[in-house]
């Protein structure tokens, strides 16, 4: 039996993600694929190298660090999260990550990005973090408006969120047996429209990105719906968090960063049996 894991972004919410990925690691549940969405896979990379807390620690560290991420960053280097600091320092020096823990286990791994010529969404397999162009992909995983495009192979790529916030489609499609769902809002939660004349402006060299960005709220609404269904018909896993926790897209309280990482871990431990049986039910298999 194959196990898919689809993780969705949203920034500082992440930190939910954090929290249930660390209690999956503590109760050995191990996914065969990994599909993570900006935050998701910057967070969910840790999964796959079996690091355990790391996400946590170093958002308690540095949170309050100006060049970790914020206004001085983008403000000093164009990118609110700061690129030599969060992908260099802390992922060599400060807080390492165990790059041959990720290269040599087999789980597979993708990270969604956006095309900025296309508006489309691209499925990024990373497998060594060590190569530049890969953790590039990663770092396209920053929010559109305060980040620089990243470019790879002479493309230039935004969040991945952009043109497929929630991949389940994507996902489903890839073969696995099971799927687990993360999400990091509120089962109610659907977007709203939002203001059209920015993106058009801002980024009006790339109209199929525009049209991908102000088609945003549309796409992640019937995605928002189709994991709902496929959640009441029994056919995927989904946690998601089970009350509403204020926190900022670039948070700096460290109370809410622990906050929002525990209730991670609390909805992860009190929806592990229900997990479990849903694991060994052979009559739920996709």
């Amino acid at each position: 039996m194959k196990i898919g894991l689809l993780l969705e972004g949203g920034a500082m919410r992440g930190l939910y993600t954090a929290g249930v990925l660390d209690v999956f690691m503590e109760e050995g549940i191990c996914a065969d694929g990994v599909v993570g969405v900006s935050a998701g896979a910057l967070f969910g990379m840790n999964y796959k190298s079996r690091q355990a807390g790391r996400v946590l620690r170093y958002n308690l560290q540095y949170a309050r660090n100006r060049h970790y991420m914020g206004f001085y960053s983008l403000l000093t280097t164009g990118n609110i999260m700061n690129q030599s600091f969060c992908f260099d320092k802390i992922v060599n020096q400060l807080d390492p990550v165990d790059f041959a823990a990720f290269r040599h286990n087999p789980m597979a791994f993708y990270a969604v990005v956006t095309n900025m010529e296309t508006g489309q969404a691209e499925y990024i397999s990373i497998e060594d973090l060590q190569k530049t162009e890969q953790m590039e992909y990663l770092r396209a995983g920053s929010m559109p408006f305060v980040s620089r495009p990243v470019m790879v192979d002479g493309k230039r790529y935004l969040d991945g969120g952009i043109a497929d916030s929630i991949p389940i489609e994507k996902i489903l499609g890839m073969g696995y047996d099971k799927i687990i769902v993360v999400l990091t809002r509120p089962i109610e939660y659907r977007k709203k429209k939002s203001g059209q004349r920015l993106p058009r402006w801002y980024y009006r060299k790339y109209p199929r990105l525009t049209q991908a960005i102000n088609d945003r709220y549309k796409k992640y609404n019937a995605a928002a719906d189709r994991v709902a269904a496929l959640e009441q018909e029994g056919k995927i896993f989904v946690l998601r968090p089970s009350i509403r926790v204020p926190i900022k897209r670039i948070e700096k309280d460290k109370r809410k960063i622990q906050k929002m990482y525990d209730l991670g871990r609390r909805d992860a431990k009190a929806g592990l049996a229900s997990l479990q049986a849903f694991l060994s039910d052979e009559n739920s298999v996709l």
